[in-house]
């Protein structure tokens, strides 16, 4: 167990320094203008009736789902947003692999991010969410995360979000999430246009998206990826991920949910 534990740490060690020098090469420690945090509201649910695990997102930054939400199915899941390091991502997944669980994994990921910009692009100001096959989740929101900023758990979900009108945004995410019933995707649904109702990202809106896998959940054979669905450039964006949703249902294989 001890020597899988060093494994995985230097896996993402390496990574990190590969990182860090990305980051510092040709930059001077500055984030470039184009910058911008990944203001938005996000949801990692689960249903444990039928094994699968997603989240879905809305955020007024052009094509958000590109750097925001990642799965695995038989794995779990991770959203990184806010002053976002998108390697977040894949190193939870990673981790979970290797059976860590989520509060643990935040914990490593933040102590082992080399920080290359903590000008520019603070670790500081990182916000991110991990959730494991079971359900079971963690959340951080860094002090310099671009407020409002913070996370609200449910029984099977965690909402999280920056820039936000205020706590009301998560908070009503979750109680969407926990009283809807129907396809995980309604219920990822329902918490994003809760948190939309509750003020939102409050510069607006502009693209969303949603992710949910399952071990051959989807069309097709051996799919893993039930929906992978998004709106990049959109005035309502949350109401045309919702058309997509509905049409993408009715594709689903029978017996996929209850």
């Amino acid at each position: 167990m001890l020597g899988r534990f060093f494994k995985v740490a230097a896996i993402i060690l390496c990574l990190a320094a590969v990182l860090a020098s990305a980051h510092q090469n040709g930059r001077g420690g500055i984030a470039p203008d184009s910058w911008k945090p990944v203001a938005t509201f996000s949801i990692l649910g689960h249903d444990p009736g039928t094994g699968e695990i997603g989240g879905a997102v809305q955020s007024r930054v052009f094509s958000v789902g590109n750097g925001v939400l990642w799965a695995e199915a038989g794995v779990g899941a991770a959203a990184t947003q806010a002053i976002v390091d998108v390697s977040y991502g894949p190193q939870a997944l990673q981790l979970l692999k290797a059976g860590y669980p989520p509060d643990k994994i935040v914990k490593f990921i933040l102590e082992a991010d080399p920080d290359p910009n903590p000008k520019g692009w603070s670790k500081e100001g990182r916000q991110f969410a991990v959730m494991n096959a079971k359900g079971e989740y963690a959340a951080f929101t860094g002090p310099k995360a671009p407020l409002w900023a913070g996370s609200k758990g449910g029984k099977y979900c965690t909402a999280q979000g920056n820039i936000l009108a205020g706590e009301a945004v998560v908070s009503d995410m979750v109680a969407a999430f926990d009283s809807t019933t129907g396809h995980l995707s309604l219920r990822l649904l329902a918490a994003l246009e809760a948190g939309q109702k509750a003020g939102g990202d409050t510069r607006g809106m502009e693209s969303a998206a949603l992710l949910i896998v399952k071990k051959d959940g989807g069309v097709w054979l051996h799919n893993d990826v039930v929906m992978r669905l998004q709106v990049d450039d959109n005035p309502e964006p949350i109401k045309e991920l919702r058309r997509l949703v509905e049409m993408a249902i009715k594709q689903l294989p029978r017996g996929v949910w209850r």
